[in-house]
């Protein structure tokens, strides 16, 4: 789930007649933070070597650090208020566990107090509670972000940007570098999370009203070009007199550390330098450095000596066989995302049943828990036979290209691994496990409540938004059904198994391919055209809203009758005789919200109706779910087709595949013509 390291000046303005006190000179310098008495809290801390680490390996949460006197800001002796001019800079190292892989960032204040207690934990950098801030958020923030967020608008993942009381940055943000004055003001690129310490100037001109922001190296002399220029006036954007100032920061799910090295601050000129000898050193990233091998080994003849070299090729050959991995050239562009199969067979202790979290027609997926410096990162490994190398390449292509989506909603996918006739895809662990067991599994001793279904509802809804429309490509999931649908530790729904998923550029037709998906889920255009769509994708969801609502699966058996029941024409039926309440899942003992559970009943039945133009997009889905906004009254003549009667003459068994674990799943090479009428 995106690093962002964000400078922020907060300014808390108080208006008052007085001048300055001799106490506060508007000027310090921090040449590492050992004697520093700076107002902290959360995860922020002073470590022995004297920086400012403001995250560390905990997961979800946010941290601040603040000079602890408050700056004045305002010119209390001109005749309108003016905000006065100010110069600061810094030094700061993104150092992350895996080379590829970083997570939120880093902050620097303009607001009315140093609590920001109602700021989201793990969210917006630790500053506001929502993607814009309301009136009592003032915030100034220089962002540098090593994460891409539609969201935020965020041009790439590795960029810069100026943002006023909210997330998305005021003029466009710029890719992260700097204009080199020793080769005549040459554009040098910058690697934000490269782990190397990089300054940070930001300067505002307040007879100008202007704020740079420029970015270089450590111990490259101040580049004359700023990297950003954008005009404000903060004199509007004051509401008081003073501010403080300081850094924030918030964590992901990545072990990313945030650390600043040294800082100066200055008022009515420029910030005084820092001196990079007084700075305190990074720790060191990866393990430390291995004492030297003899250059001269002393002869040896004796026969154990000689025992034991043989054993220890011995072992090597079998260790190197063990963990031996499938590697070719072309996959050097994929490097960053690829694991290691060792370091994947020992986080799952060598993939032992005990660590097997379950299994399906497309593998079985174990629990793993990978060492990272300080920490730990649990982990889903899912191992997938591939048997032929037609289409490796591709697969492996699409698996990064899905490995870089970005939303809270979906199980993140953290990379792979490729063996001989096998492939590893390694995603974030899921510590409630599915959906599916909460709503069928009668051994369960409880369900989930109406209020965590209809929270799971609304952030499948948003996921498949953002595959849809919101993402650089369009993604088609193909099969989304409970089962699919993981929870947290929040009991947040996040959608997962991008096995069957397929990718296309935006405004381009989807290509044909074998019909593939779960009995129950499948749109009657997919069976007869072969094509997988958004809308296709719309039919599943509307199957699965149903489900969650009722508690049922799309295909079951009614023992009374000796039957198979298909869960759409049970709803229909309902709504039919005006009893569509009478459908909701009856282990909530009706304690569900009537307009609630009535809305996302009919908005199952709109998302599967049978004629594909009458699906709404996830774009209004979203707006139904958002808001009190009723869904429109899809009349039961139209919608009610018999699915049994379908799927029987396409010739599937679908209550078998329905209740055979292994057989939900399925792929179609050929399907028969499926008339729109029928």
């Amino acid at each position: 789930m995106l690093a962002k390291i964000v400078f922020f000046g907060v300014l808390l303005l108080q208006i008052h007649m007085a001048s300055p006190s001799a106490a506060d000179s508007g000027q310090f310098v921090y040449q590492g933070f050992t004697s520093a008495n700076l107002t902290l809290d959360g995860l922020a801390a002073v470590t022995s070597g004297g920086l400012l680490a403001l995250t560390n390996a905990t997961f979800q949460e946010k941290a601040h650090a603040f000079h602890p006197a408050p700056v004045h800001f305002l010119n209390a002796s001109a005749a309108a208020a003016a905000a006065r001019s100010f110069s600061t800079c810094f030094v700061f190292a993104i150092v992350s566990a895996y080379d590829s892989l970083s997570d939120h960032g880093l902050a620097f204040v303009v607001a009315p107090t140093t609590n920001f207690s109602s700021a989201k934990a793990g969210q917006y950098l630790g500053l506001l509670g929502a993607i814009n801030g309301t009136a009592s958020d003032r915030v100034l923030a220089v962002e540098l972000d090593t994460m891409t967020n539609p969201e935020f608008q965020d041009i790439n993942s590795n960029h810069v940007g100026v943002d006023v009381d909210s997330m998305i940055s005021e003029r466009p943000a710029q890719p992260a570098g700097y204009y080199d004055d020793a080769s005549g003001g040459a554009w040098r690129d910058l690697q934000l999370n490269s782990r190397k310490p990089m300054q940070v100037w930001v300067d505002y001109d307040g007879q100008a009203r202007q704020l740079n922001v420029t970015l270089a190296p450590v111990q490259v002399s101040k580049p004359k070009r700023p990297l950003i220029s954008v005009p404000v006036d903060l004199s509007t954007f004051m509401a008081a007199d003073t501010m403080y100032v300081g850094f924030s920061s918030a964590t992901g799910v990545v072990v990313t550390r945030h650390y600043v090295l040294g800082w100066s601050f200055s008022l009515d000129g420029p910030a005084p330098p820092l001196d990079f000898a007084k700075l305190p050193v990074l720790p060191r990233v990866g393990p430390k450095p291995r004492s030297k091998v003899l250059d001269v080994l002393l002869p040896l003849a004796t026969a154990l000596l000689v025992a034991a070299v043989l054993a220890a090729a011995f072992l090597l050959v079998w260790r190197r066989r063990r963990y031996a991995e499938v590697r070719e050239d072309w996959e050097d562009e994929f490097g960053p995302h690829r694991f290691s199969y060792k370091d994947l067979f020992r986080a799952t202790n060598g993939f032992k049943d005990k660590n097997l979290l379950g299994a399906g027609g497309f593998g079985r997926v174990y629990k793993g828990v990978l060492p990272v410096p300080g920490s730990s990162l649990e982990i889903a490994v899912k191992r997938v036979s591939h048997g032929s190398r037609q289409g490796v390449r591709e697969f492996v292509a699409e698996v990064v290209s899905i490995g870089r989506l970005r939303h809270r909603n979906l199980v993140q996918l953290l990379g792979y691994c490729r063996r001989q006739g096998e492939l590893l895809l390694v995603y974030d662990y899921m510590a409630n496990g599915s959906l599916d067991k909460y709503l069928h599994d009668q051994q369960m001793p409880t369900t989930v409540s109406w209020q965590e279904r209809y929270k799971i509802i609304k952030g499948v809804a948003a996921s498949l938004l953002y595959l849809h429309e919101d993402w650089e490509q369009v993604v088609i999931h193909r099969d989304i059904k409970a089962s699919n649908v993981l929870l947290d530790h929040e009991m947040n729904g996040r959608l997962g198994d991008f096995g069957l998923a397929r990718l296309y550029d935006h405004g381009t037709d989807p290509q044909t391919t074998h019909v593939v998906g779960t009995m129950g889920y499948l749109a009657p255009e997919l069976m007869r055209t072969g094509k997988a769509t958004p809308l296709t994708d719309v039919f599943a969801f509307g199957v699965f809203l149903l489900e969650v609502a009722c508690g049922r699966r799309p295909i079951d058996r009614d023992d009374d009758r000796n039957s198979r029941v298909v869960l759409v024409d049970r709803v229909i039926e309902h709504h039919r005789n005006g009893s569509i309440l009478d459908a909701v899942d009856p282990r909530l003992v009706g304690k569900y919200e009537t307009e609630e559970a009535t809305l996302v009943l009919k908005l199952g039945l709109m998302c599967a109706h049978p004629f594909p133009n009458v699906r709404p997009g996830m774009r209004r889905v979203m707006q139904y779910l958002d808001s009190d906004q009723a869904v429109p009254d899809v009349s039961p003549r139209y919608v009610s087709y018999s699915m049994m009667s379908l799927m029987q003459n396409e010739g599937f068994d679908s209550y078998a595949m329905a209740s055979n674990p292994s057989m939900t799943s399925i792929g179609v090479s050929s399907v028969s013509v499926l008339s729109e009428g029928r």
